[in-house]
């Protein structure tokens, strides 16, 4: 056997080793030592002994619930594994162990790795927060947001300035603001056979840039507590729009109740802080709220962003959305704004919206500013194959 073989079949058995876990060499023939040793430690204090429970055997978790012995393993954690791999580790911790109440302590938010779904953690756990530990958690939540602005808002501000451009479309435009497709197209029948060439009568162009609001967006967001993830990218993207002089923005989050943070939008912080993950829902009296600020229907967007699990009058919201489009809102449903994908979700009324033209699909945040150009300039939204 060569060496490479060799090699090859050693690092197999070493991984297999790390999978099962254990303190015996349970068939691989390998003993685990030095940094080995301790990911396997890691690993089995969260996990136990065993095989993940894939035969059925039972693994009790050793990680325990103290705060000085969680706080050791972040660090084991952290040294050994990607951040990918730490993130996994840690929502796995808080969901088999139970420890979310330990976030309430500074010490241990500053020892985690900071990502959306720990943000949605610390807002659901908002109102049980000390006042000793809410600067530590704004602190956390602030890191993330600022991360997620740095990744998204470019693009978006990019994206979105082309479809406001697109869709203020002029009659006298000079020659590079002329839009040729919409241009030939208006002026077919003007086509001269003899020469091959269509005589352009009318020239259709871009409209450019003001600083006047040309589009209004209300993004309005279930904050029930399956969707803690999309209550966070779209209080990004909501700060993003906000800061986009040409569009009006106003974001309104809700359960049974319904609370409009347009305020607050120059902060995300802020406004996820203003947030209440968790309780009932009630999808009609929300529509009905944005309903009553929309004053320019046909430039007007409304983005819901819910699982569809609606509480409230079904018939009503539906009647309230069939209004809104017939008005000349563009309406948008997203089952979810986050990079998961679709969560479970009432079918049978995203089929009701579909049936409307609003169909309800899921968005991931490298999709949203290509879903909200669309919707700017009146066009099929490019829902997903998958939804």
């Amino acid at each position: 056997m060569t060496e490479a073989a060799v090699t090859v079949g050693d690092e197999r058995l070493r991984r297999w080793r790390l999978v099962l876990g254990g303190d015996e060499a349970d068939g691989t023939g390998r003993a685990l030592s030095g940094r080995d040793a301790a990911m396997d430690g890691a690993l089995t204090a969260l996990y136990g002994k065993g095989d993940g429970g894939r035969s059925g055997r039972d693994r009790s978790a050793g990680l325990g619930a103290s705060a000085p012995s969680v706080a050791r393993w972040l660090g084991d954690i952290r040294t050994y594994f990607p951040s990918s791999v730490v993130q996994v580790m840690q929502r796995d911790a808080i969901d088999r162990l139970g420890l979310s109440s330990l976030l309430l302590e500074p010490e241990m938010l500053e020892a985690v790795e900071a990502d959306v779904h720990l943000v949605g953690t610390l807002l659901s756990l908002n109102k049980a927060m000390p006042e000793t530990t809410k600067e530590t958690a704004r602190a956390v939540v602030r890191k993330v947001v600022e991360d997620l602005e740095k990744k998204l808002a470019t693009r978006t501000r990019a994206t979105l300035t082309g479809a406001l451009d697109r869709s203020a479309r002029i009659s006298r435009p000079r020659h590079h603001d002329i839009d040729w497709n919409r241009t030939i197209a208006a002026n077919l029948k003007h086509y001269l056979p003899e020469y091959r060439t269509v005589v352009p009568e009318r020239l259709i162009g871009y409209g450019r840039a003001s600083q006047s609001v040309k589009k209004e967006v209300v993004l309005c967001i279930d904050q029930s507590g399956s969707m803690a993830a999309s209550v966070v990218y779209a209080s990004v993207f909501g700060a993003v729009l906000a800061s986009m002089r040409s569009i009006a923005t106003r974001l309104v989050v809700f359960d049974t109740a319904v609370v409009d943070l347009t305020d607050q939008l120059d902060d995300p912080v802020d406004v996820l802080f203003g947030t209440q993950l968790g309780g009932g829902t009630d999808i009609n009296r929300a529509l009905a709220y944005c309903q009553s600020q929309i004053t320019r229907p046909a430039d007007t967007v409304v983005v819901l962003i819910s699982d569809l699990y609606e509480g409230g009058i079904r018939d009503e919201m539906l009647k309230r959305v069939a209004a809104m489009k017939a008005s000349g809102v563009q309406f948008v449903a997203l089952l979810a704004l986050s990079d998961e994908g679709a969560p479970a979700y009432d079918r049978e009324h995203a089929a009701a919206l579909a049936a409307l033209g609003a169909p309800a699909f899921a968005c991931t945040p490298d999709l949203f500013p290509e879903v909200m150009a669309a919707a700017i300039e009146k066009r099929p939204l490019p829902v997903p194959d998958t939804a």
